[in-house]
């Protein structure tokens, strides 16, 4: 018995697969078809790229849309529908079409919140709340609506009534806007060649600033001295009198004087650094530490 040995019609490992044709014109087909494709097809499919595309093209308008919304901001309008068309493609690619029927209004909410997202996370300077963010954003939204329809600038009650929010949220929404963008302190002042820097505009730290410090909490135990030694710190620090001099003006001896002025600098170091440190504290130059018993404090 001859046996036939039918040929083999199985397709070789190394063949390629059947690839699906892609429709004739993509343009023609609605959201709900395109979506379709999107979803089935496989992620590096040529077919589904050209179905992204015809969906970004035909969404355009929603973007535009979406971005205009911050034309008053410090981003440029071509930024922002660059980041729009990032949350377009978010939309796009998570839009299951087995729970939905239209794109448009889960896009739109994509859209905005890349929008949204892109001011929070990457232009302020300053690390702000969450819901001051948002409020600014809405903030800015609000002016610019009230302001055409009062045909002047809102008010802080007027905002917060028309955003429902307390109006110490308003004042806090501006306060963090400040925060949204930064000047460089080598940014120049003007377009001329020579022009200064803003460090230029800045004042520097003011060296007498500790010792108006230091004079204003001397000035809160001033008056417990008595008028006699106030006179005579006055004379011997501001007048750059010696304790001879002092004493021969006011009829002290040199000790005398030595003794009230070792015992008013005491008292008024006690007051400020308290009995610890002042202890602790050097004695001035040229001014015995203890010499003699003190005389008491408010005696005339």
């Amino acid at each position: 018995m001859t046996t036939m040995s039918l040929p083999d019609t199985s397709l070789p490992d190394t063949a390629p697969l059947p690839v699906a044709a892609p429709p004739a014109d993509l343009a023609e087909l609605d959201d709900q078809h395109l979506l379709r494709l999107i979803h089935d097809e496989p992620a590096s499919s040529r077919t589904r790229a050209a179905a992204c595309e015809v969906l970004v093209a035909r969404y355009e308008l929603l973007v535009s849309s979406c971005a205009r919304r911050y034309q008053g901001s410090p981003e440029s309008t071509d930024e922002l529908m660059q980041v729009g068309y990032v949350g377009l493609m978010k939309a796009i690619n998570r839009f299951d079409p087995d729970f939905g029927t239209s794109l448009a209004p889960y896009a739109l909410a994509c859209v905005s919140g890349e929008i949204k997202r892109h001011f929070r996370d990457r232009r302020w300077q300053v690390r702000v709340k969450r819901s001051a963010q948002e409020l600014v954003l809405e903030m800015r939204t609000a002016t610019a609506d009230l302001s055409q329809q009062l045909q002047r600038t809102p008010t802080e009650d007027e905002l917060a009534c028309h955003l429902r929010v307390d109006p110490a949220d308003i004042r806090a929404a501006r306060s963090a806007d400040l925060g949204f963008s930064a000047w460089s302190l080598d940014a120049p002042l003007s377009d001329e060649t020579e022009a200064g820097s803003l460090a230029d505009l800045l004042g520097q730290e003011d060296p007498q600033m500790e010792h108006a410090v230091d004079m204003a909490a001397l000035g809160a135990h001033w008056d417990e001295l008595p008028k006699r030694q106030q006179r005579i710190l006055l004379l011997r620090f501001y007048g750059n009198m010696t304790q001879a001099e002092i004493g021969q003006q006011l009829g002290l001896s040199q000790m005398h004087v030595s003794r009230l002025i070792s015992q008013s600098l005491s008292y008024l170091r006690e007051r400020l650094l308290g009995p610890d440190q002042s202890e602790l504290a050097d004695e001035p130059a040229g001014v015995p530490a203890q010499a003699g018993a003190p005389e008491k404090i408010g005696a005339p």
